[in-house]
């Protein structure tokens, strides 16, 4: 079948209206994937695009990705906490040694008080300020931590619920919002949630740009916080735009409405170079798949049916499709990354093979395999989900495989994402189509191969259980020296690779254009960005 979007081009003036022709000096207006302004209150939702444009220009974690250079990997670096440790008597036991003289937007301290308040936000539903909303965005992205207890002032002791020498990069994704800013709205305010929805609209939290104006589904404006504990931002303003359709956001760019857009439409690329647009891009960690359901009902429950669909697809008529802007994936790590290991199983483009699979696996001409795949048609990572998912199908056609797709909104996707393929919500799917980061190993493996990740604690959602994959995840999460660390994590690597538990299909190249006037920018191996850095010339 085809794949049709609305552009709800009608409405796009009314959210660009109001910048003006012509922006003030020091003002960057983005155009992003999302539909919606991801959610301001300390755990953006909107995927990882929340996090980029919302979560870390607001506020800080304990912890932060290096994103100042374009030409090696992102690594953890400290933030909030200058230095951590675990205790070799009590590996579930970390100490964090915090930042001194950081205060909120409010004014008030950033201390361990805070980062105790800020972890039962989303761990203790005994707190008065817990909130459900953040628990989805942000627990399963770091499901051992269980709890904070306060040392001194600037010390901090988390809690995990066994060993995992994956926390602190977990914590990247905790941010500290201010307890001083909740605690004076919640007067006002009958319940916690009507406190956090006060605190979204008038947020504090200790990051480079303050929140000055909020409109749901049409704007966010942010002025430079120049009290910033490090690298004060170059920027005055910053204006995030919700413009989910590619065309539309690159006409946006075209007609000077905005300055940047995330993920350009590839056939506008040649157009928006002649009229002097930067188009900036760089390998990212990150992985556009499918994502199997291995549920006895799902014909992907099968290897031999996995390993015929990563067979069956022509990548390079992808890349073609894409105008270059992606790389063919055959795994989630490359040959040659410290995570890779040695796989057996090597992923190509061999449609005979994946017909003979298929064949084995009792599907042919006379019994046609027929799969389910539950979409976006947008959103933070999914590239071009409509037009890349329409080229699968057609792709897949050539070995005798039927892809019905079941297409929703992002955001719904995002949340179908942790309640597994079980569930009601995937309607039927034998597969999703949700893009992740590769920068955290929990992220890119442990969440999907540990039969404890299923849903509600973390994104196995394809309900994958195998004693094996536990053990090698237990023996990454309890290696606290890096050598061996790596290692056990290139096992786990290479063994879901020769069980084919993901369709690998591309790995984003993160592109965006901008206008020529954008200057400073970095584009960095990252999902994310350093908003300090660029300004407008």
């Amino acid at each position: 079948m085809r794949l049709r979007h609305v552009i709800m081009a009608a409405l796009l003036p009314l959210a660009l209206a109001a910048t003006g022709p012509a922006a003030a000096q020091g003002t960057l207006r983005i155009g992003m994937t999302a539909a919606d302004i991801p959610l301001t209150h300390g755990q953006p939702d909107q995927g990882f695009e929340g996090n980029r444009f919302t979560g870390i220009p607001l506020y800080d974690g304990l912890t932060a990705w290096d994103l100042s250079r374009a030409d090696r990997p992102s690594t953890v670096i400290p933030s909030l906490a200058t230095e951590w440790t675990s205790d070799p008597n009590d590996r579930t036991r970390w100490i964090f040694r915090l930042r001194p003289g950081v205060t909120f937007h409010d004014g008030s301290p950033f201390n361990a008080d805070a980062v105790v308040w800020n972890v039962r936000k989303v761990l203790d539903r005994e707190a008065p300020h817990f909130d459900p909303r953040q628990v989805g965005v942000t627990a399963t992205r770091m499901p051992t931590l269980r709890r904070a207890e306060k040392i001194d002032d600037m010390t901090v002791a988390l809690f995990t619920s066994e060993p995992d020498s994956l926390l602190p990069i977990n914590l990247t994704n905790l941010f500290m919002a201010s307890p001083a800013r909740w605690e004076a709205l919640r007067a006002q305010h009958p319940t916690a949630e009507a406190t956090w929805n006060a605190f979204a609209a008038n947020p504090s939290g200790t990051g480079p740009f303050r929140l000055t104006r909020l409109v749901p589904r049409e704007r966010a404006e942010m002025a430079r916080n120049d009290n910033y504990w490090g690298t004060k931002a170059k920027l005055d303003r910053i204006i995030l735009l919700p413009i989910p359709e590619a065309s539309a956001r690159t006409a946006a760019l075209l007609s000077g409405q905005v300055d940047w857009i995330e993920a350009p439409s590839p056939d506008a690329v040649p157009q928006l170079r002649s009229r002097q647009m930067q188009i900036a891009t760089n390998p990212q960690p990150h992985v556009w798949p499918w994502q199997p359901c291995f549920l006895p009902s799902s014909p992907l429950s099968d290897v031999r049916v996995r390993r015929a669909l990563n067979l069956a697809i022509d990548r390079e008529g992808l890349r073609t499709l894409l105008g270059g802007m992606m790389q063919p994936a055959v795994s989630t790590y490359p040959a040659g990354h410290p995570w890779a290991g040695n796989p057996t199983f090597q992923i190509r483009t061999d449609k005979a093979e994946a017909r003979r699979l298929l064949a084995e696996a009792g599907y042919g001409p006379q019994r046609p395999l027929t799969i389910r795949v539950q979409i976006s048609a947008s959103g933070s990572g999914q590239m071009q989900p409509l037009s890349m998912n329409e080229f699968l199908q057609q792709d897949l056609r050539t070995v005798g495989v039927n892809v019905e797709f079941d297409v929703i909104e992002w955001n719904a996707l995002f949340t179908n994402w942790r309640n597994g393929c079980g569930h009601a919500s995937a309607r039927g799917a034998h597969a999703t189509n949700v893009s992740f980061s590769a920068m955290d190993p929990f992220f890119s493996l442990v969440r999907f191969y540990d039969s404890k990740m299923a849903p509600p604690v973390s994104n196995n959602w394809g309900m994958f259980n195998d004693p094996r994959f536990d053990a090698m995840v237990a023996a990454a999460r309890t290696s606290f020296d890096p050598a061996e660390r790596d290692a056990a994590l290139a096992r786990l690597h290479a063994a879901g690779v020769d069980e084919a538990l993901f369709i690998w299909i591309a790995h984003d190249v993160g592109p965006r254009a901008m206008s020529p006037r954008v200057r400073g920018h970095v584009q960095p191996q990252s999902w994310f960005v350093d908003l300090r850095l660029p300004h407008i010339q």
